[in-house]
């Protein structure tokens, strides 16, 4: 995979029966995937190095972004979100990489403002479910 423009990984958000729509004025993404292991460890293990269970364990993604405002209607929906605790399906594009999708919630959204600058907002997003992945 070459290098690719920052701004080409997309969030978006489903939007009713269209399909989806990016999430606006994002300037900053990140998606992070995490698993956690279970230790197995016991006084037979050979040698006393640890061992681990295969396949168990909580498997998670977490996105998250930063932006300006833009978009009246995105950003009312993101707020709206939020406030009634909804999970929805989302979707992040990778460029040269894949489509990854699944059920997320908004588990944080922060607002803040310079005084001789614009609204900019922060917001993190969790996987409520099983995701899947579409190669490029």
């Amino acid at each position: 995979m070459s290098a690719q423009k920052g701004k080409d990984l997309l969030v978006r958000v489903k939007d009713g029966t269209n399909g989806f729509v990016a999430v606006a004025g994002l300037r900053a993404r990140q998606i992070a995937f995490n698993a956690e292991t279970v230790d197995v460890t016991n006084a037979d293990s050979a040698g006393r190095w640890r061992e681990l269970l295969d396949g168990a364990g909580v498997r998670r993604a977490a996105i998250s972004g930063a932006g300006v405002f833009r978009d009246e209607a995105s950003d009312a929906r993101l707020r709206q979100m939020f406030f009634d605790g909804t999970i929805d399906r989302f979707q992040i594009v990778v460029p040269a990489f894949g489509t990854i999708e699944g059920l997320f919630q908004i588990s944080s959204l922060e607002y803040r403002g310079d005084h001789a600058g614009e609204v900019t907002y922060d917001m993190a997003l969790d996987s409520a479910g099983p995701l899947t992945f579409t190669a490029a």
